[in-house]
Order: C-alpha cells, then structure tokens, then sequence
C-alpha cells in the first residue's frame, strides 16, 4: 500500500476526485483552503487580497498498482496548466486497520 499525497490549486478540486474515482480508488480525505507557494517559480496561494488563490490537498491509500496511473494522469494535468500547481508524492505505508 502507498499513501498519495496531492497538493493542488482549488481549481482542480473536482478533477483530482475523478482522477481517484477513474483508477478505482474511493476513499480518501481532503483538505481544503490551504495555503502555500510552490518551491520552484509557483505564484503564492494565500487566499489574500494580493495572493487570492489557495491550494487543497488529498491523502489517499491506495494499492501499489493504482500508484503509476494516478501519477501519469496527475503529471499531465499539470503539464497542460503549470501555472495552477499540482504536486503530488508517494508514502510507502507500513501499518493501518
């Protein structure tokens, strides 16, 4: 099992729930209004009069085989708009119930 990690600008917030529901993966949990700024040459989103955007984010558990679809779909999504942001990272998950 592998935890997905998404960040990602509110924007996306429907898409990423169906990139999840398209590989077969329902459960997850979200965090919304979420602010930050990107490492590389992101814009600020801290939901501010001059930064108004913010960012949301997903944890999902998923089985190892679902990791590299949600990953592909997630890069190209990102690829087609690099100035939203959209990040996501890969947990190896040890124990859970």
């Amino acid at each position: 099992m592998k935890a997905l990690f998404i960040t990602y600008n509110q924007a996306y917030s429907d898409e990423i729930v169906e990139v999840l529901e398209e590989a077969g993966q329902r459960g997850f949990t979200r965090w919304t209004d979420i602010q930050g700024r990107g490492h590389f040459n992101g814009t600020p989103h801290l939901g501010s009069h001059a930064w108004p955007e913010q960012n949301h984010a997903v944890l999902a558990v998923v089985p190892d085989e679902k990791v590299r679809p949600v990953l592909d779909k997630l890069k190209a999504k990102d690829e087609n708009a690099p100035d939203l942001g959209l990040r996501a990272f890969v947990w190896a998950v040890e124990e859970g119930y």
